[in-house]
């Protein structure tokens, strides 16, 4: 009986194969052949995987980013998109605090003290500052940027305030302009957060003479577990996980933060998070272990269409910012995990051409 059961086991799971082999409906038509040349400059992106630096052992210290600081401003980028939240989705969320309430308190900041020095809610933030943006000139004064500096805090974008906090000298980061005591001291004490949107993106920002970053992050697919089923898909998840590939990508992990201390040593992070076989592992160590989570519930099935989702409308926002400007040079720097599938959604833009970021970081 025991060995009539495991082939009838065997049985099912190569069927279950052979039905998730079969290529079922293909479309002739595919975008990703379909790239001109545009008329003019192409849209290039590079996408740079990247650890959170928050993460990172306390052997960290921001001056080991500068080898890669020096290769990303080599590139010369005209625009950066971060893991952000923007403000307008932000603002978007609190009108729905039912769905995303534990999103709110994770990801949008409280914008209470620079609306209430501005004047300015979210929307008329924003307006405001892409207003001002129109007619920048090449060389604003400290006041002026002070003032763009107020309105993107209003805006909910405070990694293009610091920006253009980054851009002014140190002796002008003063209170005044929109800008009073608290929001400087919000402003002084972001600029020490371990944190890749600012220690990367807006630093390279400052020094590259951009004025701003884009925030295209997206937690709108985020919708709380009810209650009774947290328990179960929070096991059904950790299970998934208990994997031969997370263990290893764990242990090549250490042996990275261990060399943390040496010149090119957290470059080193960075080339080793951005290779093929990186984002092969991410995969078979998360989403590809999760998909065959076999939980009733589909827990994992679940995770999987989150994070599909949530990838799709992140490169959706950065679409958007091409289009804007055609012929924009993009860094796109964002977590590890979603870098596979960002190139994988880019390369389906007729308009966009990938960057290799392993040319970039040697």
């Amino acid at each position: 009986m025991i060995r009539r059961i495991g082939s009838m086991f065997i049985l099912g799971l190569c069927s279950a194969a052979a039905l998730a082999a079969t290529p079922g409906y293909q479309p002739s038509f595919h975008p990703d052949q379909l790239k001109g040349p545009p008329a003019g400059r192409p849209n290039e992106v590079l996408v740079l995987g990247s650890p959170h630096l928050s993460a990172l052992p306390d052997t960290f210290a921001p001056a080991q980013l500068e080898p890669l600081l020096e290769r990303l401003q080599a590139w010369k980028p005209d625009a950066i998109a971060v893991e952000a939240i923007s403000g307008m989705q932000c603002d978007y969320m609190r009108r729905f605090p039912t769905r995303y309430v534990d999103s709110i308190d994770s990801y949008c900041p409280d914008l209470a003290p620079a609306q209430a020095a501005t004047g300015l809610d979210v929307p008329a933030a924003n307006a405001e500052a892409e207003r001002l943006l129109a007619t920048w000139p090449t060389e604003p004064t400290a006041a002026q940027r002070r003032h763009l500096a107020a309105v993107f805090l209003a805006a909910g974008e405070r990694n293009s305030a610091l920006v253009q906090w980054l851009r002014l000298p140190t002796a002008q980061r003063t209170a005044a302009d929109g800008l009073n005591d608290e929001l400087v001291a919000y402003l002084d004490k972001r600029l020490q957060r371990r944190d890749e949107s600012l220690q990367v993106a807006a630093t390279l920002a400052a020094r590259l003479g951009l004025e701003r970053v884009w925030a295209v992050d997206d937690h709108t697919a985020d919708s709380a577990t009810p209650k009774e089923l947290e328990k179960a898909s929070s096991e059904a998840i950790m299970k998934a996980w208990d994997n031969p590939y997370n263990k290893a990508r764990a242990e090549a992990d250490v042996a990275l933060h261990a060399d943390l201390g040496k010149p090119d040593g957290l470059l080193a992070i960075y080339r080793a998070y951005n290779t093929p076989e990186a984002a092969m592992q991410a995969f078979h160590a998360d989403f590809g272990a999760a998909l065959v989570e076999p939980s009733p519930q589909a827990f994992g099935r679940n995770y999987v269409g989150y994070w599909e989702t949530r990838n799709l409308r992140m490169v959706a926002n950065i679409r958007d910012v091409l289009g804007q400007t055609p012929g924009t040079r993009m860094l796109a720097i964002v977590g590890a995990s979603h870098k596979p599938y960002y190139e994988a959604y880019l390369q389906l833009m007729h308009d966009v051409q990938l960057v290799d970021a392993g040319d970039v970081l040697h």
